[in-house]
């Protein structure tokens, strides 16, 4: 995969990772309330009974933010697996 692909793909998961934190933390502070959230795909109303789905979708994000960080920089992701 080429740099710039790569970097696009790095910038548009982060934003979305930021889009996902700002539901989390609204919800977690207006716990009674909905958020909209629109990640430019997708809009969709969440509540407090969401949270944990979306905090499912956040380390989701983070975890390909890391894996397509890691092409970027030329370093391998590595899947382990157990050693029993």
């Amino acid at each position: 995969m080429d740099s710039e692909f790569l970097t696009d793909k790095i910038e548009k998961i982060k934003v979305t990772i930021n889009l996902y934190e700002d539901a989390i933390d609204f919800l977690i502070t207006n716990p009674t309330k909905k958020y909209k959230l629109d990640t430019g795909q997708t809009v969709q109303d969440v509540s407090r009974q969401d949270l944990i789905n979306l905090q499912d979708q956040l380390d989701s994000l983070y975890n390909r933010l890391d894996i397509f960080q890691a092409r970027l920089n030329g370093n391998n992701s590595i899947i382990g697996s157990p050693a029993w």
